[in-house]
């Protein structure tokens, strides 16, 4: 069975391959039953959607392959803290359970993150 560290390593892992691929530095996993359901990137670059996050690209596809939008049997597991967007879809949901890699104000050191929207809705 993973671990909660894997998942996060895979979320980690799907960002670096994202900026790679000219994409910005954001991954998700979904878990279902200790069994990953959805690993998605942010596609915000390849879309011109601009709510094309990691985390809503992979609620989305979780939603549709389980057919259902109560989502709260499964995990969240995300690069980076989920902007405010993410974090009120995911609520929505039904998520119980979410993990993040870096934080808010660590992801402004390098130019992305959502620590200003907070700033902003505080």
């Amino acid at each position: 069975m993973s671990t909660h560290e894997d998942h996060i390593g895979e979320a980690v892992a799907l960002a670096a391959a994202n900026v790679e691929a000219g994409g910005a530095p954001y991954g998700a996993v979904i878990v279902r039953e200790g069994t990953v359901l959805v690993r998605a990137a942010n596609t915000v670059h390849a879309t011109n959607d601009p709510s094309a996050h990691a985390e809503m690209v992979a609620l989305r596809e979780a939603s549709r392959l389980l057919g259902r939008r109560d989502l709260g049997d499964c995990v969240m597991y995300a690069s980076g803290r989920p902007c405010p967007m993410c974090h009120a879809a995911m609520r929505l949901a039904g998520f119980k359970e979410g993990y993040f890699a870096f934080s808010a104000e660590e992801a402004e050191t390098y130019g992305a993150g959502s620590a200003s929207i907070y700033a902003e809705l505080c």
